[in-house]
């Protein structure tokens, strides 16, 4: 049985989760990779290819520099028609058994989005399964951030991060 996780670092992993949904569904965008250490990797997965244990990714951006140029790219490039995101999350299960400084979190996610003039739909749903590091500033980061997406069909508007 795992052990339980101090309350101090319950609260802090929280507060990232919190701050990554703020993000994201506030902005700037811009500030989203922040959240990333600078050899972070962030993928977005189905489960199905979980489940085949096949590599395929949906998303895959494999250090933060390439995280800034997904923000970019969806700021600067993607021409989309406007909309609001809705990221929850629950049911944080945090394991800190592993390496000092190191924790690995998995959670629930839904994902709503609302396209100016048009109903509410769910996005997406799904799991996250992150490895948590503490960086020399002290300051909990992902280290790697992957979204299973509980359908294998994914919306065409996959443009704002899960």
């Amino acid at each position: 049985m795992k052990s339980a996780v101090p309350v101090a670092l319950r609260a802090e992993v929280e507060d990232l989760y919190a701050r990554y949904v703020e993000i994201l569904d506030e902005g700037p965008l811009a500030d989203w990779p922040s959240l990333f250490s600078a050899d972070a990797s962030y993928r977005v997965v189905t489960r199905e290819n979980v489940d085949r244990d096949l590599p395929l990714a949906l998303i895959l951006c494999e250090s933060r520099a390439a995280i800034e140029d997904r923000v970019y790219a969806i700021e600067k490039t993607t021409f989309a028609l406007p909309r609001r995101t809705r990221h929850l999350v629950s049911g944080l299960r945090i394991d800190g058994s592993g390496a000092p400084d190191t924790c690995d979190v998995e959670a629930n996610f839904a994902v709503f989005e609302t396209v100016e003039e048009r109903l509410t739909i769910c996005h997406s749903t799904g799991r996250y399964r992150d490895r948590l590091v503490r960086g020399g500033e002290g300051v909990l980061h992902f280290a790697s951030k992957c979204c299973i997406c509980d359908s294998p069909l994914v919306p065409n508007s996959l443009i704002v991060p899960l």
